[in-house]
């Protein structure tokens, strides 16, 4: 869109607004309300609800705003008894099949339907015709639908495809049969929930929340999800202490993900409020004894003076989920408690490579969005960085952006790439030493491609006008990621801006590497400790070498393999139940706000760590204030000095930290170590040709998201249940295996029901 301002008159009231903007997004923007329900922004066109009718001087008819774009001079009309009385007789034909049964509606208080039907709606219905009924029914174990609510907007339909590329829920039939549906009837997706986010009535239903509080009831708090690195922004719904469903921000307020979430931010809150929470302090007083219950002032003592035996040989490990206030409060303990440069972070790869060879900066979402030229090397957004993905996406199909994938897998966002390079397994490290060193026909052979796909590629970068975007993730070695960070800037010119994504596994990865600064291998210091504190937990492989460890105190919302070999276990509250900030992976500096009061006995990590560095004699002058730790990090590490929690109350403009470029460097060692690894790369090698199932990682149960039943579901298989009428957990045990007896049972129920939705007795 041009950024030409031209004049437009809106209601007698003159307007400079861009050339080419859309009318109602203008119309909105200068406070004249339009009812609408097909139109999404950055969604394509749909203009079928015939609701944001306006009049346009100089043309015959009434005009969809949706469907206009502004030129100068343009006369617009919005409110008129004209106006009036096409968007009421609209109104009129949306409720002719719709049930006014706002009461029992899960979606009664924020539906769009109902909101525009107080303001542009009529109290006179003339249809009298019988009205196209049909039950409630399960498209999934955690996505319910009641068909007759719908009002065929088709939102749902196309962020499936847009946003998700998966195509999984469309119109069928035509006329006044049409419906959305599924392909057999059950969704087999990655159950993202998008579309239950954007329908504008209760068709489309979360069925983790379903029926159990009103949205009035709920107390919504805008937090950071959990999981992902990519920071979506949500909104917490609670009531009474209990934490009863989440949606994205955007319902709200603006956050950068839109009303975008995935399935474990929308889900996965099941652990939060769960009966297996740690409950209390916990101590194992000999080897191989029981856990047992103790106060808090108890298990503090008992810790400061187990540590005190340690002859400060104490190891400190921080999970990449803590927040930032946690994982500087347990750096502090290890420096300036323990007097130990012995600390580490419990993640799934070290950042430092990229981040200590960073030679341009991180791209933000927008930019993603908004890309000409996106290289994608390993990784498997669309699974692990789900937000990521769906920006690519939009690039692609909204922006006209080409996207080249390398990759030894065809993963599904090879659909959309105009360039998919398929390499031989595991030699993407040769890809890296082809693009930062320099191609030749020995590493095109090691790799598995021809020399003129690597010609292409580079084509396809010399011809980008514009942002091209470089991401890649653990798939590489240390080494690799470190060369091609380092590398980067050297595709960059006047007419060309290079950045950076990286692609972290956790939801505050990169903010753990920026406040573990000086960091050691996680293996060194679980090696080189008698002693260890651990806030969250590790791997279980890693959890193994604690087996012959002095003493280990684990910080922890459950039991798990790292708690086995603890000998104290302290509770520590939920991201619902802490204030703190999270970093994600394009640099925001995100805030996390405390929803509901700590479960049990539990408190926040930072809180438990400086209780045991008091008791050992050390006083971190927090006084039980976040901020005050929030404001000790930002004075210690340069990328968020400055920063104060008032800066980042407003995530619909987020605070970005400014992430040291490092320029050229000399990386031989790294580029030799790279070259030794190729050499062992055989010549020739069988291709991976299946594209990854929807969810194999995605749906992975861990020790949060198997807290929620409808994930092991999804886990074992999302099987369909006979009968769609009842929940797939009534029918299905966890493992996926049926409930013979209660199968049984529900084939007795809405019999008529059943015959509607063509299901056998």
């Amino acid at each position: 869109m041009s950024t030409e301002l031209i004049k437009v008159t809106i209601n007698e009231q003159e307007f400079e607004v861009e050339k080419g903007a859309r009318l109602i997004d203008v119309c909105r923007e200068k406070g004249f309300g339009i009812p609408a329900f097909c139109y999404y922004k950055d969604l394509a066109l749909q203009a079928s609800c015939r609701m944001c009718l306006v009049r346009i001087e100089k043309m015959p008819k009434l005009q969809t705003s949706c469907t206009i774009t502004c030129t100068d001079g343009m006369i617009i009309t919005t409110q008129s008894d004209e106006i009036e009385k096409a968007q009421r007789a609209m109104g009129e034909f949306l409720l002719a099949n719709h049930p006014l049964d706002c009461p029992v509606c899960d979606r009664g208080g924020e539906c769009e339907l109902q909101e525009v039907i107080f303001d542009w709606g009529d109290v006179e219905e003339r249809f009298i015709e019988r009205k196209n009924v049909a039950p409630e029914k399960f498209l999934s174990p955690i996505v319910a639908n009641d068909p007759q609510r719908c009002i065929l907007c088709k939102r749902c339909t196309r962020v499936c495809d847009e946003w998700m590329g998966e195509d999984a829920i469309e119109a069928g039939n035509r006329g006044v049969d049409t419906v959305i549906g599924t392909y057999g009837g059950w969704l087999d997706c990655s159950e993202c929930g998008n579309c239950i986010e954007v329908c504008p009535t209760g068709t489309l239903l979360d069925g983790t929340y379903r029926h159990e509080t009103r949205p009035w009831e709920l107390d919504q708090t805008i937090s950071t999800d959990v999981y992902s690195s990519d920071g979506m922004q949500i909104s917490i719904g609670s009531r009474g202490g209990l934490v009863h469903r989440i949606v994205a921000r955007d319902r709200y307020v603006n956050g950068l993900n839109g009303e975008f979430l995935d399935v474990k931010a929308r889900f996965g809150h099941g652990f939060i409020n769960h009966e297996d929470r740690i409950k209390t302090p916990l101590i194992r007083y000999k080897t191989g004894g029981k856990l047992i219950p103790v106060t808090w002032d108890a298990a503090i003592h008992f810790v400061a003076g187990k540590f005190k035996e340690s002859e400060n040989n104490v190891g400190v490990v921080a999970s990449a989920r803590l927040t930032n206030e946690a994982i500087f409060t347990l750096k502090r303990f290890a420096t300036e408690v323990a007097g130990s440069d012995n600390y580490a972070v419990s993640d799934a790869e070290d950042l430092s490579p990229f981040f200590d060879n960073l030679s341009v900066p991180l791209c933000t979402h927008k930019e993603i969005r908004h890309a000409k030229t996106i290289l994608l090397i390993g990784g498997e957004p669309e699974e692990e960085q789900t937000f990521t993905a769906k920006q690519m996406r939009q690039a692609v199909r909204n922006g006209g952006a080409k996207l080249i994938i390398v990759h030894d897998t065809p993963i599904r966002l090879a659909r959309q790439a105009t360039q998919f390079i398929h390499v031989n397994p595991n030699s993407l490290d040769a890809f890296a030493l082809t693009f930062a060193d320099s191609a030749n026909e020995n590493l095109a052979k090691k790799l598995g491609v021809s020399q003129t796909e690597i010609d292409d590629l580079l084509k396809t970068i010399g011809e980008t006008e514009g942002d091209f975007i470089i991401m890649f993730g653990r798939d590489l070695s240390a080494e690799a990621q470190a060369v091609l960070a380092n590398a980067a800037g050297n595709f960059a010119s006047e007419n060309r801006r290079i950045l950076l994504h990286p692609l972290p596994l956790y939801n505050n990865s990169v903010g753990a590497n920026d406040m573990m600064a000086g960091k050691k291998p996680l293996a060194d210091v679980l090696k080189n400790s008698k002693a260890l504190l651990i806030g969250g937990s590790l791997s279980e492989d890693n959890a193994k070498l604690l087996a012959n460890k002095n003493f280990v105190v684990v910080q922890e919302l459950f039991e798990t393999a790292t708690t086995d070999f603890a000998d104290v276990v302290l509770p520590a509250a939920s991201f619902a139940e802490t204030d703190g900030t999270f970093t994600n992976n394009t640099g925001f500096v995100q805030r996390v706000r405390q929803t509901i009061e700590p479960v049990n006995q539990a408190k926040a990590d930072w809180i438990i760590t400086s209780m045991i560095a008091k008791e050992l004699g050390v006083d971190f002058n927090y006084n039980f204030a976040v901020t005050a730790v929030f404001k000790a990090l930002a004075d210690e590490i340069s990328a968020y000095e400055g920063l104060r929690y008032p800066h980042l109350k407003d995530e619909s403009r987020p605070v970005q930290v400014k992430h040291a470029i490092a320029g050229k460097k000399d990386l031989s060692r790294e580029i030799d170590a790279l070259k030794a690894n190729v050499e062992k790369l055989p010549d020739e090698a069988k291709k991976i040709n299946v594209t990854p199932k929807v969810g194999h990682k995605l749906f992975r149960l861990t020790t949060m998201t198997s807290k929620t039943p409808q994930f092991h579901l999804l886990a074992h298989g999302n099987p369909k249940p006979e009968n769609l009428l009842v929940s797939p957990l009534v029918q299905f045990n966890l493992d996926g295996t049926p409930r013979v007896k209660e199968i049984a049972e529900v084939a007795s129920v809405g019999v008529i029901d059943r015959v509607n939705l063509k299901i056998d007795n």
